[in-house]
């Protein structure tokens, strides 16, 4: 249980879902760290959670002064990162992901900004404190591989990230920086009741159930042991690529 030993990580987005699934699989394999989110309610009741070795920073990864106070606090807490999770992102408040017919270029500006272009600048903010030797975890998502009724802008923004880790991969081998994406399929989080209605949520979950070939819906702490193997020396040669956490879903079908 010490792969992460003497590790420190940066999570964003750790306060909950799967960004806190991570976290608790870091911790667990003795990682220290931050973990940032925009409310602070829930960020202090996931740091007290995880206990000491973890504390949280408040922070909107949209607003680059916010990533550069969440990297210079981590550094006067710590003294170095060695491994950056980007995971924040998802659906953005009040803005229901829709048909093209139905987007606005604000709906649009405002999913490209939360899960393309803070991915981008979270590690270009980080760069000046990570550790040569780091690695960085992007989260992807499944819906860069599979369209979904009203997921086109967000299934685009995803598959830019998985490009994303190759160019940033390249940009950063004299620091010897290792960037992979993780994407998730379906993960039994709170964001379904953010974009499904309650007396719909059952249904919604048993749909992806049945066409996930492992038979049910992925966990955090799922996504949390995959993100331990990419922070790990295990995964040292792995570099500029993506690893699928989706039961099956992206390559297998189960059409008879």
């Amino acid at each position: 249980m010490n792969k992460l030993k003497n590790k420190v990580a940066v999570i964003t987005g750790g306060n909950s879902g799967i960004g806190f699934g991570i976290a608790e699989a870091f911790k667990n394999e003795g990682a220290v760290g931050v973990i940032t989110g925009r409310n602070q309610a829930t960020l202090d009741r996931s740091v007290t959670e995880l206990g000491e070795d973890f504390v949280g920073v408040t922070g909107d990864v949209t607003v680059n002064k916010d990533l550069e106070n969440i990297f210079r606090k981590t550094i006067e807490r710590f003294g170095k990162i060695d491994v950056l999770v980007v995971n924040a992102g998802g659906i953005v408040d009040g803005m229901p992901m829709a048909a093209i017919n139905e987007v606005t270029e604000e709906n649009y500006d405002s999913y490209m900004d939360l899960n393309l272009k803070s991915t981008y600048f979270t590690v270009q903010k980080s760069l000046p404190y990570l550790n040569d030797g780091a690695s960085v975890i992007l989260i992807g998502s499944s819906a860069a591989h599979r369209a979904a009724p009203g997921m086109t802008i967000y299934g685009a923004a995803k598959a830019a990230v998985i490009s994303l880790a190759k160019g940033l991969s390249l940009d950063l081998l004299p620091r010897k920086i290792r960037v992979n994406t993780l994407s998730p399929g379906s993960i039994d989080t709170p964001v379904f009741g953010k974009i499904v209605p309650e007396e719909q949520l059952d249904q919604v979950k048993q749909m992806w159930i049945n066409i996930t070939p492992v038979g049910r819906q992925g966990l955090p702490s799922d996504i949390g042991n995959a993100a331990v193997f990419l922070a790990s020396d295990d995964s040292s040669f792995i570099v500029g690529t993506e690893i699928l956490s989706d039961g099956g879903l992206t390559n297998i079908s189960l059409m008879k």
